[in-house]
């Protein structure tokens, strides 16, 4: 598949500060997730895939041709920012309705359009007739999804787009957004909600100081690591007689346990050579195994590592 977004030896500075500095990468179709600790350059990115802002080096390209001053790719576009942007003494109708006429729709499409889009993401028609001065933080979210679906882009672009909703409301999002990717729509997001994104999104780039530190599948991030050590949470009836097995099997390269609870945490030494061998070591030592959970497979704990 041709990516979606590709970047070519790309920077972008302000005076002696750098936003971003020398990346390379490409976006494939689907759900995409940007994680990075503040200052690392996702809002600097989000607005040269947007056509907010020129590079100061290097190309990006969305749909292989350039945003910036591009009216014609950047109606194939939708933008969700993180400002709460929405004009208080507005009703969500009002508002959308003024957006869609400034996208160019036809006149007699925009009210269904814009009842359509609203209920799409899941704002109660009981809110449609308040200002949106009067709504919650969560609302606002609401209505910022919609005006970037109004059009209905190829691209959407999301900054913290779960931000003040509670968590009903991200389940309901995250539904609109698997749903708009199953049919072809791809997305960009940004979010500090990491546990969000793994479930949402099968591709990540990850950014700090400017730079690319990995993109991928989480799995292929995992392998392309150096040192890579996998952490389990072993749930039995004899912890630290499972630990001694282990031990002197020679597969651990660390582990603690808590005999009490009824619990070993370990660190395996080599994962692809372990997964194989764990049945055969369970039944070996002859400890009864209620539960086994990974600690090192969340995109938390892919995040810490790489940007540490």
């Amino acid at each position: 598949m041709n990516p979606v977004v590709q970047a070519r030896e790309l920077s972008r500075w302000y005076g002696m500060v750098m936003g971003l500095n020398n990346v390379s990468f490409e976006i494939a179709p689907g759900l995409t997730g940007l994680v990075g600790p503040n200052g690392a350059g996702k809002s600097t990115l989000i607005q040269v895939i947007t056509g907010q802002l020129q590079p100061s080096a290097g190309t990006l390209t969305v749909f292989g041709e350039t945003p910036w001053n591009n009216p014609a790719l950047l109606r194939r576009i939708g933008f969700c920012p993180e400002r709460e942007a929405v004009p208080k003494e507005l009703r969500p109708m009002d508002w959308l309705t003024g957006l869609a006429r400034l996208s160019g729709l036809e006149a007699g499409e925009i009210g269904g359009r814009c009842e359509a889009i609203l209920d799409r993401v899941k704002l109660a028609r009981e809110h449609w007739t308040k200002t949106m001065g009067q709504f919650s933080k969560g609302m606002k979210q609401r209505v910022k999804l919609a005006q970037g679906l109004l059009h209905e882009p190829d691209l959407l672009v999301l900054d913290e787009p779960m931000n003040g909703l509670d968590p009903m409301g991200r389940q309901e999002v995250a539904g609109v957004l698997t749903e708009l990717a199953a049919h072809g729509t791809s997305i960009v997001i940004s979010s500090h909600i990491l546990a969000e994104l793994e479930s949402l999104c099968r591709n990540i780039l990850i950014l700090n100081w400017g730079r690319i530190l990995a993109s991928g599948s989480q799995r292929e991030i995992r392998s392309e690591m150096k040192n890579w050590s996998e952490e389990l949470t072993v749930q039995c009836d004899d912890p630290e007689k499972l630990a001694r097995h282990l031990f002197e099997a020679g597969v651990l390269l660390g582990f603690d346990l808590d005999g009490a609870a009824g619990v070993l945490r370990i660190r395996v030494k080599d994962a692809p050579s372990f997964y194989p061998a764990w049945t055969g070591l369970l039944l070996g030592s002859g400890v009864t195994v209620k539960g086994i959970r990974s600690e090192s497979r969340s995109l938390q704990n892919i995040f810490e590592k790489v940007t540490t």
